[in-house]
């Protein structure tokens, strides 16, 4: 039986023999290990330095160029232009707390409202994934008046205290907490909607008999985590009507599937669902840290009957301007259609590799969000070897990517939204190549 993986430990540099770095190298790594110590994360058997990004590519210290196939962060393009102006302008102009009134917030926030159907219709500000993930497991537990948390059993929503506790793949040692139960991913084929489903009940029935309560079902809409599970579209319709007869919240985790990443505005969207609550994170300001979470005013107010908040940061003007720029460059330059058009011309290329490559398991996903899974041709079990392998050697041909699944054996693709055919012609070769010499 394979070894699930935590999540830092997919393509991590595990700081072993240095003997044949470069000097330069060396001594940066040593300067790495002294000043982050154990909390140190670096990718790839050889690390590299990256000095300039632009579009989907990145640039080393020693100039050499890599197509990025794993950035989500820089959504619309690695210093976009436009919303590198748009930060450089606000920062010049104004930079303060949302307690005063200030345009660019007001704008933002009517602007991004509009992306959302009703009725979530109130924003709240924050500067990280983490943050909007821990505020919606607090607005839930406000409004249910439960404490029990249900999430997959490979999942990833953040690193604060009360979020690290709904993010199994961040665990080492420890196990889940009393509060929470593990369910498994989505089925890569058959009833898919009822595995899921069925998971979900036993895990709700298990809160309530337990005294703790169901208060919410927390999903990134796309699994990715949890190796990219997007098919078939409206499988988690019949799971939001399984939460809400018990009495709970489904709160949709849009941090590595929203902003057009699926090929839609939403990975929620795919399924034609209402979540109760969605947070968002990472994509929303192009790298600027920025977050948020949308609910309904009913849930809000629910929850500022207990607590205040307020979030010094969150919701800062430059980060309007920055999310406002990101809004505007989706719009004009058509990345969410070119996201479904690209990510499709991609993953028939996949499908075709797959068919050349017995090593090559599974392909699935959505828009620019695929993923591609290593088994054993024999006994079709996750070849986690095989991932590592492949990424190390395709860094050596200048594409960056990444790991993902709870056996670390997925490729975990998702350039940023700029990618474009011919790009997914670049990556498909080399990555061909790479599997032919294995």
């Amino acid at each position: 039986m394979s070894a699930a993986r935590q999540i830092l430990a997919l393509n991590r540099f595990e700081g072993g023999d240095k003997a044949g770095f470069e000097a330069g190298l060396q001594e940066r790594l040593a300067r790495r290990e002294a000043t982050f110590g154990a909390a140190s994360v670096l990718f790839y058997e050889q690390p590299i330095e990256m000095v300039r990004g632009h579009g989907v590519h990145l640039y080393d210290a020693a100039g050499a160029e890599y197509l990025d196939m794993y950035n989500n962060v820089p959504s619309v393009g690695h210093s976009h232009p436009h919303v590198v102006s748009a930060i450089a302008a606000q920062a010049a102009r104004l930079n303060i707390h949302t307690r005063y009134l200030t345009r660019p917030v007001e704008d933002y926030a009517t602007r991004l409202l509009a992306q959302f159907p009703a009725p979530l219709t109130n924003l709240v500000m924050t500067c990280t994934g983490s943050e909007s993930n821990d505020l919606a497991m607090r607005i839930a537990k406000a409004v249910t008046g439960a404490g029990g948390f249900i999430v997959t059993r490979a999942a990833y929503h953040g690193n604060t205290e009360t979020v690290t506790a709904i993010s199994p793949s961040s665990f080492t040692a420890a196990a889940a907490a009393a509060h929470v139960r593990l369910i498994s991913a989505p089925a890569a084929s058959g009833d898919v909607a009822g595995q899921f489903v069925a998971e979900l009940r036993a895990a709700i029935a298990d809160l309530q008999a337990s005294g703790i309560g169901f208060a919410a079902l927390v999903v990134d809409s796309i699994f990715s985590s949890d190796g990219i599970f997007a098919d078939p579209a409206g499988f988690l319709q019949p799971a939001l009507d399984a939460v809400h007869e018990a009495g709970g919240l489904f709160i949709a985790d849009e941090v590595q599937p929203g902003f057009g990443r699926t090929g839609m505005m939403w990975g929620f969207a795919r399924h034609g669902l209402v979540p109760d609550i969605v947070t968002m994170g990472k994509p929303m300001g192009n790298g600027f840290p920025m977050g948020g979470v949308v609910t309904r005013p009913e849930f809000l107010a629910r929850f500022c009957q207990e607590t205040g908040y307020f979030n010094t940061f969150g919701g800062n003007p430059v980060a309007a301007a920055a999310g406002e720029a990101v809004l505007d460059v989706i719009e004009e330059e058509g990345l969410i259609e070119n996201a479904a058009a690209t990510g499709a011309l991609l993953q028939e290329g996949l499908l075709g590799l797959q068919k050349e490559f017995a090593r090559i398991g599974g392909v699935r996903g959505a828009g620019l969000f695929l993923g591609l899974d290593f088994c054993d041709p024999d006994s079709g079990a996750p070849d986690q070897p095989m991932a590592s392998h492949v990424i190390n050697v395709l860094r050596q041909k200048f594409i960056l990517i990444g790991a993902a699944g709870l056996y670390g054996h997925t490729l975990k693709i998702r350039p940023p939204l700029c990618f474009r055919p011919l790009h997914a012609g670049w990556f498909l070769e080399r990555l061909r190549e790479v599997l032919r010499a294995a």
